[in-house]
């Protein structure tokens, strides 16, 4: 039987018109017969009631002028609230009626051919709907059939023919009532390609949908060539849509038809999605029951099998135990305490929960690496060519790696030492560890510590909790597979104190202490771990923030900033090759002069190591290509030039080369160090004829920074005839300091003797000398201290242009320290007392 349905006037394939107790069908191949089946039985196909033929073309009879007259007259038709469905114009639909008024309505209707008022209910669960539960914008339809089902049911086949907007509504005499005006349809003149492209996709999803099982949907090839036919089309699939009668409102209320068939594309869209989702979930979840149950009943004979040929549960799995302890090189206590939980786990029943847990923890116990070491590669020249092709610069540190080996050279082994790089960020202190363990031969471990809380992190946990582990010490060494790996503790600085979960920091205390380390302690393990022979290598940005316990247990290495002049053989050597490497790109395929790299570093980048660096030039090798597309097929090179950095990055982000200071009475140049490498620091001073003396102190200056102010203007006051100036001047002027860049905190002592040489200039007049840079503490005698952070200063003054820098006598051994190349071009003077400062600043 083909089964088809009705809307409007045209016959549609495959179309069961689903209402809540049966579904109805049409059979075109029997002069339109309409069967009606048990939606119960649906599966099966029981047919309930076979009705009488009609024609389809009766339907739609003077279905345009039968409205037109009827709204002309004005008069009151009956009104019809529906729940859970909306009829559309040109569909039919059938409703299944157990109101008395429904009922009384559509018998009523179908006797005389009365036209009514057809509109959705807002809320469902009304049996007697008010008028304010009726939507304005509804359906003129009339009766097309009416049935009186087996089980003493009414339903009728409703057919709309036009939309309306209820304009008034009251109570009836048995229904409501009510007047309404025509909205018309907004219909496409003619079938254009994207209006017959949007009917067939709602027809193919609508088909897709059916398939699905989910509601009424048409199947089958329905002939669609014209926009009438199209728009019929619409409506029909619009009033069998098993969607919230919101939605279906919502498209009702759609005057164009071309607007409502996107509308209803859309929600069939999601429908399909939706469905398809359900189905992959069910049938996922029937796979899945179907082999818990198949694994479950296997289980279940394999007991029964080994119940009865006396077998152990696992006897499998303990041999493979015993055969992998057979080959570990560990001392006769961790052997003894193995043959001790292996005989406790064959005690044990396989189905408690203890043998899970005694298992896993000997199958921990055999996954470490006891004993196993790499053999160190003691050839010292190709160590240094390893990590000089790594990085560049950083030699205090390839010269204690190298030191290192030569003493494990001649001794055959020793200690491992524990390191401690820090320094500015991106100057390569973790990927040092790689160059380090590539160097030696060894494997390589990198554990982030920064922010830990827990102490169980290193420790480890007990046993006796639930979802117990070893500590990250531990299954780094697992992970590793040799217990002489370079170990790297990344940001240790930032390691969390003590909280209700332990101080992690405290735990490191074993880990990094070279007395101790040989016999650590692991919770979960509950053994002695020998971690003498693994190459600890803590990373950091400050020491201020180590903990001095810690502290004082690792070798400090400082590892500085880059020059200018080393930044630009990294970029060229290094990054630059890197990020062509990781488009896709030869190298060699672009290239960059060395003034071209200069101009990125020096405007684009304020860093001390290079990851910024990295970063610009990560865009410059993305924007060449995505402007130059013939860079991957030409074979030669392109050349970025110093113009194009402009065009490529937009404008220069900073300005260096440029020094303030010469130009204006009371500015003076320091130097200040940061975590992210040396700045430069201006110290401005204003003299205004305000009574009284009042010193103003502004530009977010810490404690410290501010009593270094304080200090220095009693200085200043004390040592006035030394400047020629009154001393009256300070009871009939104030002053008022300021540091630039107020939202940057600032503190610390080392602007001392800045900010004494800025009030000195601004009472005196007399301007400090151009290019000249200072750092120092000043005390109240006048002495100036030395400070820290020397190397960075260095490399911000020179950054600025700098030409000149003042320092304390006892910062001359550190200039000494620091390697010929970063002093070039920078003249230093020494001094014991801030009146020498003024002396070189020219203020006195």
């Amino acid at each position: 039987m083909e089964i088809c349905a009705l809307f409007g006037g045209m016959a549609v394939s495959g179309v069961p018109l689903f209402c809540e107790h049966a579904i109805y069908y049409m059979d075109s191949g029997k002069e339109d017969l309409i069967y009606i089946e048990d939606a119960s039985s649906h599966k099966e196909g029981k047919i309930l009631t076979i009705l009488e033929p009609f024609s389809s073309e009766g339907l739609d009879k003077e279905a345009d002028s039968l409205p037109q007259s009827a709204l002309r007259e004005g008069g009151v038709m009956p009104v019809l609230p529906l729940r859970r469905v909306t009829l559309f114009p040109a569909a039919l639909l059938p409703v299944g009626v157990n109101r008395e008024s429904s009922t009384r309505l559509l018998e009523e209707a179908s006797d005389r051919e009365t036209l009514f008022i057809v509109v959705s209910q807002k809320h469902e669960e009304r049996n007697s709907p008010l008028v304010e539960d009726l939507y304005e914008v509804g359906v003129l339809a009339r009766v097309a059939r009416l049935l009186h089902l087996p089980d003493g049911g009414l339903t009728a086949f409703v057919q709309g023919l036009k939309r309306v907007r209820l304009t008034e509504v009251h109570e009836g005499s048995h229904y409501l009532e009510g007047k309404a005006e025509e909205i018309p349809e907004r219909m496409p003149r003619k079938m254009t390609r994207d209006f017959k492209a949007t009917v067939d996709a709602i027809h193919d999803l609508t088909e897709r949908l059916g398939r699905s099982g989910d509601g009424a949907h048409v199947s089958g090839r329905v002939e669609l060539n014209d926009v009438k036919a199209c728009s019929m089309f619409v409506n029909f699939v619009c009033s069998g849509l098993p969607v919230d009668t919101t939605e279906l409102q919502s498209l009702l209320e759609v005057g164009s038809i071309e607007e409502r068939a996107l509308g209803l594309l859309a929600i069939l869209h999601r429908e399909c999605e939706y469905a398809e989702l359900k189905e992959k979930i069910q049938g996922a979840t029937r796979q899945e029951l179907s082999q818990q149950q198949r694994e479950y009943f296997l289980r279940r004979e394999m007991d029964k099998i080994k119940e009865e040929l006396s077998e152990s549960d696992d006897e499998d799995g303990i041999a493979a135990l015993v055969a992998r302890a057979e080959k570990k090189k560990w001392g006769d206590e961790e052997k003894a305490r193995f043959d001790k939980e292996l005989a406790r786990l064959k005690r044990l029943s396989p189905q408690g929960p203890e043998y899970g847990t005694q298992y896993d923890w000997l199958d921990e116990l055999l996954s470490l690496p006891w004993g196993e070491r790499t053999k160190d590669r003691l050839d010292l020249a190709r160590a240094r060519r390893v990590l000089d092709a790594d990085h560049w610069g950083m030699e205090k540190v390839k010269e204690r790696i190298v030191e290192h080996l030569a003493i494990v050279k001649l001794r055959g082994d020793m200690k491992a030492p524990i390191l401690c790089l820090w320094g500015p960020p991106g100057v390569g202190k973790t990927s040092l560890g790689k160059s380090i363990a590539k160097a030696m031969g060894r494997k390589y471990v990198r554990v982030s510590v920064g922010g830990l809380h827990d102490e169980a992190e290193i420790r480890g946990h007990r046993r006796t909790y639930v979802g117990a582990m070893p500590g990250r010490i531990i299954k780094g060494l697992k992970d590793a597979g040799t217990d002489n790996p370079v170990f790297i503790l990344d940001e240790v600085d930032k390691v969390g104190g003590m909280s209700v979960s332990g101080d992690p920091a405290s735990a490191l205390l074993e880990v990094l202490d070279p007395e101790q380390n040989a016999t650590f302690h692991d919770n979960y393990l509950d053994m002695n771990y020998d971690l003498s022979g693994v190459m600890f290598i803590a990373t950091a940005n400050t020491v201020s923030s180590i903990p001095a316990p810690l502290l004082d247990r690792m070798e400090l290495i400082e590892v500085g900033g880059y020059l200018l002049e080393e930044k630009i053989e990294i970029a060229r050597r290094h990054l630059l090759p890197a990020q062509l490497e990781k488009v896709g790109l030869k190298k060699g395929s672009l290239k960059m002069g060395k003034p071209c790299v200069e101009k990125l570093i020096d405007e684009y980048t304020r860093e001390s190591g290079v990851r910024e660096l990295d970063k610009r030039l990560g865009k410059v090798v993305r924007r060449v290509i995505a402007t130059n597309e013939e860079i991957t097929t030409n074979e030669a090179a392109v050349e970025v030039k110093t113009s194009d950095l402009e065009t490529l990055l937009g404008l220069a982000k900073y300005v260096h080369g440029e020094t303030e200071g010469g130009d204006y009475a009371g500015v003076a140049m320091g130097l200040a160090w940061t975590s992210v490498g040396g700045e430069v620091l201006l110290v401005e001073t204003s003299v205004s004829p305000v009574k009284g003396g009042k010193l103003t102190l502004t530009g977010n200056l810490g404690e410290v920074m501010k009593e270094s102010a304080v200090l220095a203007l009693e200085y200043v006051r004390a040592h006035a005839e030394t400047l020629g100036l009154d001393p009256s001047v300070f009871e009939d002027k104030s002053l008022h300091v300021h540091v630039p860049e107020g939202a940057v905190p600032k503190d610390g002592p080392s602007a001392g003797i800045t900010i004494s040489t800025s009030i000195a200039s601004a009472l005196t007049g007399r301007k400090v000398r151009a290019k000249l840079a200072m750092t120092g503490e000043l005390t109240l005698r006048g002495k100036v201290l030395p400070v820290g952070g020397i190397k960075e200063k260095i490399l911000a003054a020179k950054r600025a242009g700098v030409t000149d820098i003042i320092l304390c006598h006892e910062n001359e051994r550190h200039i000494k320290e620091i390697p010929e190349k970063y002093l070039k071009g920078v003249n230093f003077h020494y001094v014991r007392d801030v009146q020498e400062v003024w002396r070189i600043a020219g203020v006195i």
